[in-house]
């Protein structure tokens, strides 16, 4: 298979001034040098993307994630090693990138798109398509100068010029947290629809079901090294895992916090031992029947005493897709972890899915967000479903008939 995107040793120098020096007098008594330091945002990358591919890119604020994505796109040059890139390449770094702010929607659009390599008449055979994409609240300043756009106009015309041209490589930078839940839902669907016409997708997200329901391979990078790279669960787990060894602010909770707050990871005051899952046929079947009971056991250890913890649950299918989340906050559950011992019970009365394989990641954290412990995939459960009926949840159908002559 031909490669998209290719990158050979790839290393990106900054130089970081710690001093100005505004008057003659200064300058000459430095001989004319500024003192600095060299900053090194990315280290020896080696990553080859294959056409047609998927790739998330998954790092902690600092790890190097845009820097590489500006390399890729061209608009920063690696001070080491090389990059290749195979066909139309459409790139959305950051709010407003690309736009001026003394044009209006329209003129930016021209600009834009030409600038990807589309030809003047192209451009206007496209232009309907492209302001209907970026939505109604547009399309009525799409005459207007865009520093009078908000956020989410920039964004969403940004996107639309870029899918619109229809490239080869798209390159997304985490912009479209922007856009509102249907503007999302829009972008989803069209990459999806990239995806099926083969073309290549590399993006930074902090969004781990879409990590995991979207790409083929997600990376990991901390530090502008390349820390992982492979299946989108295990870089997820790769990725949590060093956050809570350096003990960084995370740009992923354990699971994703429905308030949309950033936690953060702090020192491991409590510790996840094991999580192991039971049901009426443990012992006997490796599964369960639809409908049956399941509880999965938390055991943890307090190293101290700890106000206010929150346990967390999540269930994914075999494809990525989200089934369920709660927490013991959402729960109503108040837990005080004294120093010690425990076991938190999840239990779920009766499991209403069909055929499939699950997977469960259990999570700890302050009633604040900030994360002490989690697990990403730490068991797992089958469900079979012995009766006839298809689909995915076992809605429990009764069926009457009553017939006219019955009356």
């Amino acid at each position: 298979m031909a490669a998209a995107i290719e990158i050979e040793a790839v290393s990106k120098r900054f130089r970081l001034y710690h001093e100005k020096f505004t008057s003659l007098k200064e300058r000459i008594l430095h001989g004319g040098k500024v003192p600095f330091e060299d900053f090194w945002a990315l280290r020896d990358i080696d990553l080859r993307i294959e056409a047609g591919e998927s790739i998330g890119l998954l790092g902690h604020n600092g790890s190097g994630k845009s820097t590489l994505l500006k390399c890729i796109a061209g608009i920063l040059r690696p001070t080491e090693g090389e990059i290749r890139t195979a066909g139309r390449l459409a790139a959305l770094l950051e709010l407003g990138a690309g736009f001026q702010p003394d044009l209006s929607g329209r003129e930016n659009i021209f600009l834009n798109a030409s600038i990807l390599g589309m030809k003047r008449a192209e451009i206007e055979r496209r232009f309907d398509d492209i302001v209907g994409f970026a939505g109604d609240e547009v399309a009525r300043m799409i005459d207007n100068q865009v520093k009078f756009y908000s956020s989410g106009m920039y964004v969403r015309l940004g996107f639309a010029v870029a899918v619109n041209v229809e490239p080869d490589v798209l390159v997304i930078d985490e912009v479209l947290a922007v856009g509102d839940e249907n503007f999302q839902r829009k972008c989803l669907d069209r990459i999806k629809t990239f995806q099926d016409e083969g073309r290549t997708i590399l993006f930074v997200t902090h969004a781990a079901d879409m990590v995991r329901q979207i790409c083929d391979r997600a990376v990991v990078l901390a530090g502008g090294t390349m820390l992982y790279v492979g299946a989108p669960g295990e870089a997820i787990r790769k990725f949590r895992e060093h956050l809570l060894e350096v003990g960084s602010t995370a740009d992923l909770p354990a699971v994703p916090d429905p308030t949309g707050q950033v936690p953060k990871v702090t020192k491991r005051r409590i510790l996840i031992t094991s999580v192991e899952s039971e049901h009426p046929g443990t012992g006997s079947r490796p599964y369960l029947e639809p409908r049956e009971p399941l509880t999965v056991h938390v055991a943890f250890e307090a190293l101290e005493p700890t106000p206010d913890v929150v346990f967390s649950i999540a269930v994914h299918d075999s494809e990525g897709s989200l089934v369920h989340q709660t927490d013991t906050e959402i729960l109503n559950v108040h837990f005080d972890a004294p120093s010690g011992s425990g076991r938190m019970d999840f239990a779920f009365e009766s499991v209403p899915l069909m055929d499939g394989t699950f997977f469960i990641s259990v999570g700890v954290t302050s009633k604040g967000g900030v994360v002490y412990d989690w697990r990403e995939q730490a068991t797992s459960f089958e469900v079979m479903n012995p009766g006839r009926s298809i689909g995915a949840v076992e809605l429990g159908v009764h069926a009457q008939i009553r017939s006219a002559a019955l009356n």
